[in-house]
């Protein structure tokens, strides 16, 4: 058999084999004035014209899953440096009543201050509290329940807060972050205690006077280093 044919019969069996369409879903989270938030924009097609969605597109012939979702993330907010995340496939037959849709859900941590709040606005998008949000399209917001189980995972076992807050930010501030990961509240002693332990926040030498008289240190993150995930932040159960 030569190659020619060889190439043929393989052209002819994957012939037999239906076709899908592959998309990325992302599931695009922020922090801002105390509340994790979640990036939602009015579909602008059918089905579902004008229902709330995640930020999505299909995989183009010579791109992979991953560059489909930075590509996306790129038109959605203007950024190019996002911490990015696998979450999901979701793959039920008829998840999309317009065709047979594969779609891998991708979790996006972006700084809400640092992203173009002019292309969100053409894109008719919204940040919405995780605690308030819309009916979405299809399976949406089991991908986002997804996300948050996995961002959950990632807080409980390694320090989050580099990707969504400020460049320097006190204790109070971190742990209204975690407070508005899990949606419960942190006892601020031994919240601090464990975050101290973990070594990887650099003490700076400036107070933000707006949390009490006394004033709190402003903390980052050291340079160059990993967060310890030697032990639990968070404990379940």
């Amino acid at each position: 058999m030569n190659s020619k044919h060889a190439a043929l019969l393989l052209t002819e069996s994957y012939k037999q084999h239906a076709q899908h369409y592959l998309a990325v879903d992302c599931t695009i989270l922020g922090y801002e004035d105390g509340e994790l938030k979640l990036l939602l924009y009015p579909r602008g097609f059918e089905p579902a014209f004008g229902s709330w969605s995640l930020m999505g597109g299909f995989v183009q012939q010579n791109e992979s899953m991953e560059a489909a979702a930075m590509r996306v993330l790129l038109q959605t907010t203007g950024l190019k440096d996002i911490y990015l995340d696998q979450v999901a496939a979701f793959s039920d037959p008829n998840r999309d009543p317009g065709a047979r849709v594969i779609s891998m859900t991708f979790m996006a941590l972006i700084r809400i201050d640092k992203h173009d709040k002019d292309l969100v606005r053409e894109n008719g998008a919204h940040w919405w509290p995780v605690t308030k949000l819309p009916p979405m399209i299809f399976d949406h917001h089991q991908m986002f329940e997804k996300s948050l189980d996995l961002l959950q995972q990632k807080a409980s076992t390694g320090l989050i807060g580099r990707e969504l807050l400020p460049d320097r930010f006190t204790l109070m501030q971190l742990r209204n972050l975690y407070e508005a990961i899990f949606q419960r509240t942190f006892d601020p002693g031994n919240f601090r205690k464990k975050i101290l332990s973990l070594n990887v926040l650099e003490r700076l030498n400036v107070k933000n006077t707006t949390e009490s008289k006394k004033g709190a240190y402003y903390y980052q993150f050291k340079k160059d280093i990993s967060d310890q995930k030697n032990d639990r932040i968070v404990k379940f159960g």
